[in-house]
């Protein structure tokens, strides 16, 4: 971490434990540490600085690593700069902020970085893309027609991965690439047009899919079976085309049979869906009448029982419909957690010394405010302006804490 002056020396402590930190703009307080000496409230605020020195090197270091982008860091600065510059510590909060002047130099030398390297990566792709579109003119007028398919689409998904060049550059090179595609692709199309052999083996391959859906159609394997059926129309469309009668009728074969198989499963699953919400509709008013009769009373053991019933009732329905899965399950968490707490507030209320721990706490601000009053009127006597605004910051912050104090008195009490 950097040496900096101790950050002590950028800050005071008033009589009444106000503490100020001094800036070049002149003091500004930053809080009070209620019952606690001035070293102490003054240390609390250091340590609030420290923090933020910490938190400034760690950022420095994370920049320096390159573990932030440039943009990334831009943003963390500006936080911590916005962070520091209203913090309310005690330290050298401008020395901090210098420092932050120095991580943005950094992050602009890694700016420039970044673009050099980016200028580097588009002149690599102008020169792949230019043996890229060498390559798909060559591969244009060859006679690979089962190659050059795969060839083609490894060369445009590498293409389509590379950096953009300027917009004239690439649109020029991405006309010769696409043109010398298209032209490969309709060389191909009309050599296999001219090929019936290829509308043979369609057929040969449609017609073997037939049977093996056939052989599926009465099937209640559901599972497996609707995973076969998606695995033959894969290879149904990879099977090509066959003449337009053949295709017709094989197809019409090959869909009754589909239809035979998911009509059955959407009866059975339909079936099974009307049960699951029955049993979701029971477990709901088993849990509707939980949440109002178990939470209505005062938890302790008779809650327990009740809720160990209520969950032997409700484990012992079945399967409920996997969308409400979750929402039911949130309603059961919602219900323990309910009735831990009463548990817990009951505990709390009966307990002795945590009733006479909140009683001593209401009372000690309670005396604290009554000689700030006190104090109050003699400042306002004797017309000491200064005296009687600091003594009133005071009265607030003390009277906050009582209202906590008693607010947590009347929770127990209750």
């Amino acid at each position: 971490m950097t040496e900096n002056p101790r950050p002590a020396s950028f800050g005071r402590v008033d009589a009444d434990g106000t503490v100020y930190v001094v800036t070049a703009d002149g003091e500004r307080m930053v809080g009070q540490v209620p019952d606690s000496s001035p070293a102490e409230a003054l240390a609390f605020f250091e340590r609030r600085f420290e923090a933020l020195a910490v938190e400034a090197d760690l950022l420095s270091q994370r920049v320096k690593s390159g573990a932030l982008s440039p943009e990334e860091a831009r943003k963390a600065v500006g936080n911590l700069r916005t962070a520091i510059s209203s913090a309310n510590a005690v330290g050298d909060l401008a020395g901090l902020t210098a420092r932050l002047d120095k991580v943005t130099d950094i992050i602009d030398a890694a700016s420039a970085k970044r673009r050099e390297e980016k200028a580097r990566l588009v002149e690599e792709s102008r020169v792949r893309k230019l043996a890229m579109v060498g390559q798909a003119e060559k591969l244009a007028l060859s006679d690979d027609w089962r190659g050059g398919v795969g060839k083609f689409r490894e060369l445009l998904e590498e293409w389509r991965a590379l950096p953009r060049l300027d917009r004239a550059s690439d649109d020029d090179l991405w006309r010769r690439f696409s043109t010398a595609r298209t032209a490969y692709t309709r060389r191909r199309k009309a050599h296999f047009a001219d090929l019936g052999e290829a509308q043979e083996q369609a057929r040969a391959a449609k017609e073997a899919i037939v049977k093996e859906a056939a052989e599926l159609a009465d099937s209640t394997d559901w599972g497996a079976t609707a995973t076969a059926f998606r695995t033959l129309m894969e290879r149904w469309k990879a099977a090509g085309s066959a003449s337009r009668g053949a295709d017709d009728e094989l197809w019409a074969k090959f869909r009754s049979c589909q239809d035979s198989f998911f009509g059955r499963r959407s009866e059975v699953f339909n079936a099974q869906d009307k049960e699951f919400q029955a049993n979701l509709e029971a477990k709901t008013a088993l849990l509707d009448e939980a949440e109002r009769s178990i939470l209505s009373g005062a938890g302790g053991a008779a809650a327990r029982t009740a809720y160990r019933d209520f969950l032997a009732a409700f484990n012992a329905i079945g399967k409920i419909p996997r969308e409400a899965v979750k929402a039911v399950e949130a309603r059961l968490q919602a219900l323990d957690a309910a009735i831990s707490e009463a548990d817990r507030r009951e505990w709390a209320r009966t307990d002795p010394q945590t009733r006479a721990t909140a009683e001593g706490t209401v009372n000690l601000f309670s005396g604290k405010l009554d000689r700030l009053h006190d104090d109050l009127a003699k400042a306002k006597a004797s017309g000491n302006a200064n005296k009687e605004a600091q003594i009133q910051a005071s009265i607030a912050s003390v009277q906050a804490l009582l209202d906590q104090a008693t607010q947590t008195l009347q929770d127990i009490s209750r």
